[in-house]
């Protein structure tokens, strides 16, 4: 009995009979025992949810076509993907030619993983009672080690005048269900620099930590600390106290445990599943297929590849059938995903298999492809091509195409709508938020589990894949990013650029025409305020609905030149490619450092002219330059009582018209408030 399902693709039939063959297994050769044939054109077609076709008998027929004794029961049909045996079938166009093993073809095959669930682990260390250091003349300098597997955190030291230290810190890890690790907290003394010794052990199961989805307060539990080494038993009994150890532990439910970045993030839900909303729509993806791929290998003299793509999206990661020795994959497969929040992100990468024919490498990343959910029209199919872009010590490169469906279909409109009023991340992430380094820690952690789960799985989702598709390493300083960064900026403000350009050309006055309807709108506007907020409103809806003919088409895909990549020098590429810490020789670092050091000087400067000037507003009523101080606030007092007399819009009026003054009016020289504000006193002459 086989029990195998062979699958062959219809495109690239090019035959009209089936020959299933029998042999019998030998040594130098296989002996023919007889094959059964079947017409293309008579085989059926199964559409699920129809059942399976029932197998049948077939007589085997010799190499002359007579029937000869055997038969062997198959079922043969024309399917889809959604057959229930396509996951586990043996592809055509999969099959290696070098392995043909079952371990092998476990390799090859299309999997849909589940992602860990992952909680935040909340530890606060609040007091420790009756610590026994092993030193009785000297208080402890006591400390606590917490560890949860891999993940390793203290508290600060305290010095205490007794032997009850007290910390009250709070330290944070990632777990996972199920829960395989313990949290063992160790108290310790720093006898020395560099010398710790163990005063005590708590060893507490994740399983029987509380849980909460809210900002309840956890109560609090005393433990008991057992000795590091072991003693005589009749001396514990003969002690009657053992030292203590004061803790709140629990299972922080109500956050969104963070593995990935929050810019595109696949999942913003809560951990606690009684905080999840129901879903708003259904995602639909189809991987279609790739042209155009880079050879990655070399196998019988020629350049090839063996793809096989990977989609996540929430908890649900997908991988698809690896297809050998191909350099235009076809993988024609379909997967869907339940979409809670518009403001997440589906990203599917593409990576040649190096776990073939005895390669144990690394799988090579070809490109990925981000999509935002909220850049989709609802019910619309897409079908684009997206180009594979990966950056390489030499620069940027085009991997090749991919070619994908997308289809997001909504289930309730209004929930949809609703969503865009809620907080993008759960409540606790405001009521009791995390610090910036904290959250890169947790969310470091969590990357590690996750990669650490799905690499045990059959076949392992390998743990180079999940960091590549989780961005592992976007936190990381580039010079590119920096750029990158910078420019995307500048890109921002230029519309308020622009603005005050076009008011500084409107001030000296270089189209007259313009300037004149300038000054009535104005004068229009001031001598009736209430049509203000109207006109500004109506101003972007009409913008709006003129931008609507500009709308992109597709979903926006990887774009070089936002991200500083078609000409960024060879040296920064390579300082982004170095590892932390740095790998480098010492004098190509120092030289990095010198130039880091250049580009943070300019960046000193400027946030110090910000400082100073910020400085400057404060010192008009700090009476720092008393002189200074004086004639604003009489300046103040002055202008209380003009404002109060003089009714606003002529004030308006007047302020405008003298801001809009002909150029014949106007002086090089600054005005006189700018003197005045410049003369001003800063902390810069306090500063060493």
């Amino acid at each position: 009995m086989w029990n195998v399902v062979f699958a062959f693709s219809r495109e690239r039939m090019q035959a009209s009979v089936l020959e299933v063959v029998v042999k019998d297994k030998d040594i130098l050769k296989d002996d023919f025992v007889g094959f059964v044939r079947f017409d293309l054109n008579e085989v059926p077609m199964r559409v699920p949810p129809d059942s399976p076709l029932a197998p049948e008998w077939y007589r085997l027929e010799d190499k002359k076509g007579e029937k000869i004794r055997g038969e062997l029961m198959l079922a043969v049909w024309i399917g889809t993907q959604a057959d229930e045996a396509f996951p586990d079938a043996w592809h055509s166009d999969a099959a290696s030619p070098l392995d043909s093993s079952a371990a092998a073809s476990a390799l090859i095959r299309s999997k849909v993983y589940q992602a860990p669930r992952l909680w935040y682990v909340r530890v606060n260390v609040v007091e420790a009672q009756d610590l026994i250091p092993s030193e009785k003349t000297r208080f402890p300098d006591a400390y606590v080690k917490a560890q949860i597997g891999n993940q390793v955190m203290r508290t600060k030291p305290v010095q205490s005048r007794n032997f009850n230290p007290l910390w009250n810190e709070d330290l944070f890890f990632v777990a996972a269900e199920p829960f395989e690790d313990h949290l063992v907290l160790t108290v310790e003394d720093r006898v020395a620099p560099g010398k710790d010794e163990v005063i005590g052990r708590v060893i507490i199961p994740l399983n029987m930590v509380e849980k909460r989805a809210d900002d309840r307060v956890i109560h609090s539990r005393w433990f008991n600390l057992e000795k590091p080494v072991l003693v005589d038993v009749d001396q514990l009994k003969k002690e009657k106290f053992s030292s203590k150890l004061h803790l709140r532990v629990c299972l922080d439910g109500g956050y969104h445990v963070l593995d990935e970045s929050t810019h595109y993030s696949s999942d913003l839900r809560p951990t606690a599943k009684q905080l999840w909303k129901p879903p708003i729509g259904v995602l639909e993806l189809g991987i279609l297929n790739a042209v155009g791929l880079h050879p990655m290998k070399t196998r019988d003299g020629k350049g090839t590849s063996d793809t096989y793509c990977v989609a996540k999206y929430g908890h649900k990661w997908i991988r698809t059938r690896t297809l050998v020795d191909n350099l235009f994959p076809k993988y024609n497969e379909q997967y869907t995903w339940e979409v809670f929040d518009p403001a997440t992100v589906l990203t599917v990468g593409i990576f040649d298999n190096s776990q073939l024919s005895g390669e144990k490498g690394k799988d090579v990343k070809i490109g990925k492809v981000r999509i935002r959910i909220s850049t989709l029209q609802t019910g619309r199919i897409y079908t684009h091509s997206y180009p594979l872009l990966v950056l390489h010590p030499t620069g940027v490169k085009k991997m090749g195409e991919l070619h994908l469906a997308l289809r997001f279909s909504c289930t309730s409109f209004a929930n949809m709508l609703y969503t865009y009023s809620r907080p993008l991340l759960p409540k606790m992430h405001y009521v009791r938020p995390f610090t910036v380094v904290q959250l890169d820690m947790l969310r470091h952690q969590a990357v590690n589990i996750v990669a650490t789960r799905l690499g045990r799985s059959e076949p392992p989702l390998r743990k180079e894949v999940v960091e590549y598709m989780s961005d592992v390493d976007s936190h990381l300083w580039s010079m590119r990013r920096s750029k990158a960064n910078f420019f995307r900026m500048m890109s921002v403000f230029a519309g308020i650029f622009s603005a005050g350009k076009w008011i500084g050309d409107i001030c000296t006055w270089r189209n007259p025409i313009t300037t004149v309807l300038v000054h009535l709108l104005y004068l229009m506007l001031v001598s009736f305020p209430e049509l203000i907020l109207p006109t500004v409103f109506l101003y972007m809806f009409l913008i709006g609905v003129w931008n609507f003919r500009f709308r992109p088409r597709y979903p926006p895909h990887m774009n070089t030149k936002i991200s500083q990549a078609e000409a960024v020098h060879p040296d920064e590429l390579d300082e982004e490619f170095d590892t932390f810490p740095t790998s480098r020789n010492p004098d190509l670092v120092r030289m990095r450092y010198d130039r880091l050091r250049s580009v943070a000087g300019r960046i000193q400067t400027v946030v110090g002219d910000v400082a100073t000037q910020g400085e400057r507003v404060h010192s008009l009523l700090s009476w720092r330059d008393p002189r200074a101080t004086a004639i604003f606030v009489t300046f103040c007092l002055v202008a209380a009582v003009v404002l109060y007399v003089t009714p606003f819009q002529v004030i308006a009026a007047l302020a405008g018209v003298y801001a809009m003054r002909h150029p014949r009016f106007r002086y090089r020289l600054p005005s006189v408030p700018v003197n005045f504000f410049r003369r001003l006193p800063a902390r810069t002459d306090s500063m060493l």
